[in-house]
């Protein structure tokens, strides 16, 4: 196949004028095009000329005389084929268990149901029907279930936000692409295959994370919800098994040899747990902030100018400062047309996140602003220091509103007073709020980096440092704060333990979350052969 780069079209247009645009970049008659796809399509707004850019993988009629005569632009389409490892030779005398069912719970499960291991995954929380109605009940009485919530549940934290596919992880063996056709079969939309910067949205994800369960199921493997992992048995630094409680009932015993970590960013207690196993972990660096929301119909016009087509979809943006300090400041998880929710999961601590809605269509546009803080700056030597930062922070946020949203607007940030009344800016928000000061939730230090650097950002977004901006807090989950230790195999020390995902401190979101729990499936197939004795399995 061909690979036509660069090849671009006015933001309004058909399929069929795309396809025109192909055959006369190539130079040849209609009927010599055998079959074309998208590979990638962005849009360009630079200039404020607004245009599609495509990359394009096309099949024709003698390729190689199309090469000649087209030199500039086209390329032999370089084809990665994603192939799961054969089988290892090891055996296998228990089934191996998944703890979480965020994305890399999820994929590892199924990569490995496929491959004929039958997993048994185990979530804390509820599945995502009930944990959708279990969520809502939360943010209209504000009653909040430690065990299901925004954090915890089928589908993980990333059921609740944008639902953003894009990443960063450079994926030469195609487990990214892979990703993206797994979404597909389950559900998701084909235009993620391509699209620059594709999106799935709560709306859409809650189906889908069902659909990938029924499958792992329908292929032999289990899933079990309010089942919370209490410990792990470890005999000469070796896994021999797990304890769990199902929906807060006596602790049961489950006998396995290989447990996958794919345990979120927020499962404090198993953190906890795990230093008691003595399980190598070290703090790492996460980022703590506001969210910041401002209008969608600002952002789409400094995003595509003031009479942009309305065919396109909500604008999104990304900046960053560095400020005087030498911090950077920068946003994180920006939801175009979105809502800022109510992500608690423990009592007397709030936390807060963003979300979309496939359509994108909410009025306000809504981002993290966010500060790195590293273990130099919360201090402490023990591993979970940055756990109890992160806690003392959101008792700070519960303390402004009890259960609900503290929000202030940025003018009054900016001189520490605490809001009465909210200027042009009406939040949009899951859950109850209450005009307070939310500078009071930070160190000054971190107050004052947000304020320079939304200040700054002003000048890369025209109106972005408005008073009337609203700010809620606190953003205090953006990652792990801390790293579970595994090797060159991916397995901890402690054999037969895999590290997995964003909670484990190796990804970044639902893509690499995925990613890497296909690498972990990966793993444990190349060294095992996926048989077992399932009499012996609980």
């Amino acid at each position: 196949m061909l690979r036509i780069q660069q090849l671009k079209l006015p933001v309004v247009h058909t399929r069929q004028e795309l396809k025109h645009r192909i055959v006369k970049i190539l130079r040849i008659r209609p009927e010599e095009l055998l079959r074309w796809e998208i590979v990638r399509r962005s849009l360009d707004a630079r200039g404020g000329k607004l245009q599609y850019v495509y990359v394009v993988d096309v099949e024709t009629k003698k390729e190689q005389a199309v090469l000649r005569r087209c030199r500039t632009g086209i390329t032999k389409a370089a084809q990665v084929c994603y192939d799961f490892p054969n089988p290892g030779t090891g055996r296998l005398s228990h089934r191996p268990v998944i703890v979480g069912t965020g994305p890399g719970g999820l994929f590892c499960g199924l990569m490995l149901a496929r491959a004929g291991y039958a997993p048994i995954l185990l979530e804390r929380g509820q599945c995502v029907t009930k944990r959708a109605r279990t969520v809502e009940n939360f943010w209209k009485l504000g009653i909040l279930d430690p065990e299901s919530n925004v954090q915890f549940g089928e589908g993980g934290a990333g059921t609740f936000s944008d639902g953003k596919l894009n990443t960063l992880v450079k994926d030469p063996a195609g487990r990214g692409r892979k990703v993206l056709e797994l979404f597909v079969e389950a559900g998701a939309p084909e235009e993620i295959l391509y699209e620059h910067k594709p999106h799935l949205g709560t709306d859409v994800l809650s189906g889908i994370v069902g659909c990938m369960r029924e499958e792992i199921i329908r292929l032999g493997g289990e899933v079990r919800f309010g089942c919370r992992m209490t410990d792990l048995i470890i005999e000469n630094q070796t896994v021999r098994g797990l304890m769990f409680q199902r929906n807060g009932q006596e602790p049961e015993f489950l006998e396995t040899g290989q447990v996958v970590l794919a345990i979120g960013h927020s499962a404090r207690d198993t953190f906890a747990m795990l230093r008691e196993r003595q399980v190598p972990m070290q703090p790492k660096s996460f980022a703590v902030g506001v969210r910041i929301e401002h209008s969608q119909t600002m952002i789409n016009e400094s995003q595509y100018g003031k009479n942009y087509p309305p065919v396109l979809p909500a604008a999104s943006y990304k900046v960053t400062r560095k400020i005087g300090s030498g911090r950077g400041v920068y946003s994180f998880c920006m939801c175009p047309g979105g809502y800022v929710v109510n992500a608690s999961s423990e009592e007397h601590a709030l936390a807060v996140n963003g979300m979309s809605y496939q359509a994108r269509d909410g009025r306000n546009a809504n981002s993290a602003m966010i500060v790195t803080v590293t273990p130099e700056d919360y201090g402490g030597t023990d591993v979970l220091a940055g756990v109890e930062f992160q806690r003392k922070l959101e008792r700070a946020a519960y303390g402004l509103g009890g259960s609900r949203v503290p929000v202030q607007t940025f003018g009054d940030f900016c001189q520490n007073t605490p809001s009465c009344i909210l200027g042009g800016i009406e939040p949009c928000i899951k859950g109850a709020y209450r005009l307070s000061n939310v500078r009071d939730i930070f160190p000054e230090a971190l107050s004052a980096a947000l304020e320079e650097g939304i200040r700054g950002c002003g000048s890369l977004i025209p109106g972005f440092a408005e008073k009337d901006a609203v700010l809620s807090g606190v953003e205090s989950r953006t990652s792990s704060p801390v790293r579970i230790l595994r090797n060159e195999n991916l397995e901890s020390s402690v054999a037969g333990l895999y590290p997995c995902g964003e909670g484990a401190g190796y990804a970044g979101g639902i893509t690499s979350a995925a990613i890497d729990g296909i690498k972990i499936a990966e793993a444990i197939a190349k060294k095992y052969a996926p048989c077992y004795d399932i009499t012996n399995s609980v």
